[in-house]
């Protein structure tokens, strides 16, 4: 494969927000010991570097999508860029300018305060744990819905229905890959981009936590725990997961992502509205919570891999699925600290992928 050098500033720019996120992830280990969790932000690091080298992997080297590859590179390191900037550019000229007391009030102080107090009232009313996560597994789960409705498009619209294909010398798959790659990868740098603004509190000097709009500070009092205050969101790390595994064919990338939404939101919503018995005894893990998450896993790798793999063999599917459900059901059980939207969709597409070529 000959490397296209306009695909290089997407590698740069990710291998320098891999150093930029491990700048973040000392500062806030060192003043938040206890609620960072430092492994994470060092395995999410090795996420952006992984990314940026499987950039060029995901195109073909025909001349056909040398097109499409300028415009991936445009969208990801030039429009992205602006977006940010104007979201910023507006709260700063037209909100925090004209109103100078906002700067006192957006502060990570008084997120905590009305965080925490927040928390006390929902957990007088004893909603505040399921109502928490069901707010933070439908923020996870688009990622993987807007990623299957691209590669639905491009397959049955794009190529199926105008034909388009024939037009533009690209296949609907290639169209999928392009669309998934460049909105995904967009999507990761504006959410990273936010988190870095954030988590601009580390700082004496430099703090822009007040850039951040009302409704983004709303969103994510409504979703996050106590520790994620401290840490990068889940919607960027989730996709940065996904990206090694988007490598392997649809069907098993499917199956992967959603189990890492849909499984594990299957577990924890489950298990928190009807769990009884907890194992281990010490966890808030129910034994509930993981029959629930190994029969959603199930349930979603079978329909993707029926869906989207071209593969008669019953048996073969079936099996796969069940690799998938149990690598879910390992991680659920094992309860590292690594978390788990970093490791599901990474490990539960590895194993698939594995048996797919092996069976």
């Amino acid at each position: 494969m000959v490397l296209n050098l306009i695909l290089f500033p997407v590698i740069i720019l990710f291998i320098a927000n891999a150093f930029c996120h491990l700048y973040y992830a000392i500062k806030l280990n060192k003043k938040y010991p206890t609620e960072h969790n430092i492994h994470n932000s060092f395995l999410t690091c090795i996420l952006w570097i992984v990314a940026g080298l499987l950039y060029p992997l995901f195109f073909r080297s025909e001349s056909n999508i040398q097109l499409f590859q300028y415009i991936s590179v445009f969208f990801i390191c030039v429009l992205s860029p602006i977006i940010i900037f104007l979201i910023l550019s507006y709260q700063y000229y037209f909100v925090v300018k004209k109103n100078p007391d906002i700067k006192g009030k957006r502060n990570i102080d008084s997120f905590l305060r009305e965080f925490n107090n927040k928390n006390i009232e929902e957990n007088k009313e004893q909603t505040y744990s399921l109502k928490t996560d069901i707010y933070r597994k439908t923020l996870h789960l688009f990622p993987a819905i807007i990623i299957i409705f691209l590669w639905i498009f491009s397959i049955y619209v794009w190529e199926g229905t105008w034909n388009a294909d024939l037009i533009w010398n690209i296949s609907g798959e290639q169209f999928g890959k392009f669309l998934i790659i460049t909105s995904g990868y967009s999507g990761i740098l504006i959410f990273a981009a936010l988190d870095y603004v954030r988590l601009s509190y580390i700082f004496k000097k430099k703090k822009i936590f007040h850039f951040l709009p009302d409704r983004i500070l709303h969103l994510l009092q409504k979703s996050l725990k106590k520790n994620e205050i401290f840490e990068f969101t889940k919607p960027a790390v989730l996709i940065l997961a996904f990206t090694p595994i988007f490598l392997l064919p649809f069907g098993i990338f499917a199956a992967g992502s959603l189990i890492g939404t849909m499984g594990d939101g299957a577990a924890s919503i489950i298990g928190l509205k009807f769990g009884k018995y907890k194992f281990p005894r010490n966890s808030n893990k129910t034994i509930i919570g993981y029959i629930a998450g190994f029969i959603a896993s199930f349930i979603i790798s079978f329909l993707c891999l029926v869906i989207f793999m071209n593969c008669n063999n019953l048996f073969k599917i079936i099996l796969i699925a069940i690799g998938g459900a149990l690598t879910f059901f390992a991680i659920d059980l094992s309860n590292v600290i690594i978390d788990d939207n970093i490791l599901n969709p990474l490990f539960c597409g590895l194993i698939m992928g594995l048996l797919c070529y092996m069976l």
